[in-house]
């Protein structure tokens, strides 16, 4: 008996180092994923008088307001266009409806700062409208201004709003329908008990996806830049680019921080204490009331106006202006060129870390490893400002090191350098190779891991010739969804990147903030065809028997997974 005693206590042994091994593992990359906002709350813990002083004394004030009112207008704006397209598409029927219900998704693929020129190219003084007006009714028409505050809101809350759509039109149609028609028996219409009982069991998904709204407002600071508003964002860009003050960019990006964690506990706050639960037996969908005539008509048309504006119209508008200005810019492909490169890197970084934190949840499934492995996710929540100055932070004090330790690394980890983009690319983007790949290897049996465990297959070969393989159509769609947003990243980029090195996001930009809309439309086709990529496979799951289980394939159902934790 001693020997088969001591082959099991070599087992046991064994088997505690390998959940060590993986915890460390998901330890170290929950650290690296943290450092740039552990940095900037420090910064936020330990104030300097002098900064703050003379912000207060300059422009705080202004950018302050700015971003509350910024933040209320898109919160106010995507909540109408995004719950009342969830309603309207989940609760009535109408010519056209089962069209528009994955044809309000395409939004998405314009970014702001896209859509935001287009917007200023049509609606502006020079544009097409005001000339048309002051053509009409002469040159002293009163007109709007666009370049201001609400300008900039609206253009967020038409490129933001289907976040609030997805999310309230899956937690619509996952609803039992036992209370709607209990609701219906009192003799409460369809509006009303859709009022009473169907939107506050939504409420929960609509908070979160109004959450991840304002969250992505707040990383915005390119598009609002356009329309000449002062936000504590664009105070974050305007002291690093402007006056490389690091301690000043990094105190502004504290209070883009305590920004971000008063949405959150905001959106704790209007959950309240409240408990939502359905008894899900029946598989039956909300019925939906049929429109006839006017009313039927006057939703559909409602529908295409939205669309219209929030699509179609400006993706017309490129094509226009790509094909008049024809052929290729010189610096195109060079631009493209460096997207995909940095697009590659952070793919690649983020599926290697996402494998091995989803693979340590499998072989170490302790409370320690789940709550680091939750922490590595927390990027997606943070503004892209926050990741990039504690970046630059956390590379400059590793750069010190280095140095005090006499080794030196020109051009690799010196502020600006490409390291610190893709470095500041995973930490946004590792919820989505995180949450990808884990929702696939969840579907590999739990059995089939431990028998081969148990016939003395290490952690690393079972990695290898079973979780990999099973798991590849996740990785897949992980590495697409991480690279096309680097793909289309400015934020983050503008911050960072090293000299002379512009990406095609950046390019734009440029060309749009000097007035350039034509020679910026062939670059925001390009943003724009890449992005429809994940946007379809996300209209291909809401097409496939309207799941809501398809969803979260998508970057608005993982995004909002991590945020909610």
């Amino acid at each position: 008996m001693r020997p088969a005693t001591n082959s099991l206590e070599k087992l046991v042994k064994r088997g505690h180092r390998t959940e060590r091994a993986w915890a460390a593992l998901v330890a170290v990359i929950a650290l690296v994923c943290l450092a740039p906002a552990v940095v900037i709350g420090w910064s936020l813990l330990n104030p300097t008088a002098e900064v703050w002083s003379h912000l207060w004394s300059t422009v705080l004030p202004g950018m302050l307001w700015s971003t509350v009112a910024l933040l209320v207008l898109v919160f106010v704006g995507t909540a109408i266009l995004g719950g009342g397209m969830a309603w309207l598409v989940s609760g009535y029927n109408f010519p056209g409806r089962k069209a528009f219900t994955w044809m309000l998704v395409l939004p998405l693929a314009i970014p702001g700062y896209i859509l935001g020129f287009v917007f200023m190219s049509v609606f502006g003084f020079t544009g097409p409208i005001q000339g048309t007006l002051r053509d009409l009714f002469g040159p002293d028409v009163p007109v709007p201004e666009v370049r201001s505050l609400w300008g900039a809101a609206l253009v967020l809350s038409l490129s933001l709003f289907p976040y609030v759509y997805l999310l309230g039109r899956a937690a619509i149609r996952e609803q039992a329908t036992t209370g709607y028609e209990v609701a219906r028996s009192l003799g409460y219409g369809h509006l009303a008990a859709a009022r009473k009982v169907v939107l506050p069991m939504a409420r929960p998904s609509l908070v979160a996806g109004l959450t991840l709204v304002m969250l992505e407002t707040l990383t915005d600071f390119a598009t609002v830049i356009y329309f000449n508003v002062q936000t504590v964002s664009v105070g974050v860009y305007r002291v690093w680019k402007g006056m490389f003050d690091r301690q000043a960019a990094s105190e502004l990006a504290s209070l883009v921080l305590l920004f971000a964690l008063a949405v959150l506990a905001l959106e704790r706050l209007m959950r309240g204490r409240a408990r939502y639960e359905q008894h899900t037996g029946s598989r039956r969908v909300l019925p939906t009331k049929a429109l006839y005539g006017a009313r039927a008509w006057a939703a559909t048309a409602t529908c295409c106006a939205v669309l219209t504006v929030a699509f179609f119209a400006p993706v017309a508008q490129l094509l226009y202006w790509a094909a008049i200005r024809g052929g290729f810019e010189s610096d195109y492909f060079s631009y493209l060129s460096n997207s995909v490169t940095l697009a590659l890197l952070a793919a690649t970084l983020v599926a290697l870390a996402s494998i091995g934190v989803s693979n340590a949840r499998r072989f170490s499934p302790s409370r320690p490893v789940r709550v680091m492995s939750q922490l590595t996710v927390v990027g997606y929540a943070l503004p892209g400002p926050v990741i990039a100055i504690g970046v630059l932070l956390v590379l400059a004090a590793l750069d010190g090191l280095l140095s005090s330790l006499g080794i030196e690394v020109p051009g690799l980890l010196i502020t600006g350098s490409l390291v610190g983009v893709a470095y500041a690319y995973a930490v946004r983007f590792m919820a989505l190779g995180v949450n990808g790949i884990d929702a696939s290897l969840q579907k590999v049996p739990m059995e089939l891991t431990l028998s081969a465990r148990s016939l003395g297959a290490k952690p690393l070969r079972v990695m290898r010739k079973i979780h990999l393989p099973m798991t590849k159509t996740g990785i897949a769609v992980a590495l697409l969804l991480v690279g096309i947003d680097a793909l289309k990243e400015l934020p983050m980029v503008l911050l960072l990147r090293p000299f002379g090195f512009d990406t095609l996001p950046v390019w734009i930009w440029q060309l749009a903030s000097q007035s350039r809309w034509e020679d910026a439309a062939l670059g925001s086709v390009t943003i724009i065809a890449a992005s429809l990529v994940p946007v379809a496979l996300l209209t291909r799951s809401l097409s496939a028997g309207d799941r809501p289980e398809d969803l979260p394939t998508s970057p608005a159902a993982v995004t909002l997974e991590h945020v909610n934790t």
